[in-house]
């Protein structure tokens, strides 16, 4: 018999990133897909190694919060033995400020939004860099233009360009920076994408969405993504 996928989404820290809503929204996208899910408010109450081991896929939105150091280290260990972990904008790459073992396994960390909110940009699509993009077109949103410190293995699936407000930044040569990525944690498969700041965004560009949507079945090797 098929074994239904198994998936938690974790939830809290910064509420202007709206984690309660948009989780609820990714929640709705992963039983859609057949998951089973559960959604948990805050990371004191996060399962054990055993739990961990029987999920398919983890999904942080937990921006600037914390998360005690015990479950980090289960959680990289779990990741690292085959889980799944996915997650946007700052509820997944600047969830955990201090903790540069939740950096290396994400593959990146938020440092600035030049602008901030309502910056409009335009997201370009790396055409045959991997299945998770096909048939999706380079789009433009106006949101919060995320710059990275990102790590260098990664897998860059869709990338954005800066500068485009003035700044110290700006004195720079232009830059790409990635807006979409995945990599490997060891047995474990981890997607990113920085787009996300509020729930209407996925509402203003559903590509958005999809390139989540995607990303969070690959990382928990569902469907064609296996």
């Amino acid at each position: 018999m098929h074994k239904q996928k198994q998936a938690l989404i974790f939830w809290g820290g910064w509420d202007g990133h709206e984690p309660e809503r948009v989780s609820n929204r990714f929640a709705g996208v992963l039983r859609g897909e057949g998951f089973a899910v559960e959604l948990l408010q805050g990371t004191q109450d996060l399962p054990g190694p055993g739990r961990l081991a029987e999920l398919d896929l983890l999904v942080p939105v937990c921006s600037m919060g914390e998360l005690p150091k015990a479950h980090s280290e289960n959680i990289v260990r779990a990741v690292g033995e085959g889980l799944g972990l996915a997650g946007f904008h700052g509820g997944m790459c600047d969830a955990f400020r201090n903790d540069t073992q939740w950096q290396f396994m994400t593959g990146g960390q938020w440092v600035a939004h030049p602008g901030n909110d309502g910056v409009e940009y335009r997201v370009h699509i790396h055409k045959g860099s991997s299945p998770l993009v096909e048939g999706i077109e380079d789009f433009t949103l106006r949101s919060e233009h995320y710059y990275l410190h990102y790590d260098p293995a990664v897998e860059v699936l869709a990338s954005t360009r800066f500068p485009l407000v003035d700044g110290f930044h700006a004195a720079n040569k232009p830059v790409d920076m990635p807006v979409a990525w995945t990599k490997y944690w060891g047995a474990g498969r981890v997607y990113y994408c920085s787009l996300g700041h509020v729930d209407a965004v996925f509402e203003q560009s559903p590509a958005a969405q999809e390139l989540l949507r995607r990303g969070m079945l690959w990382a928990a090797r569902a469907n064609s993504y296996k």
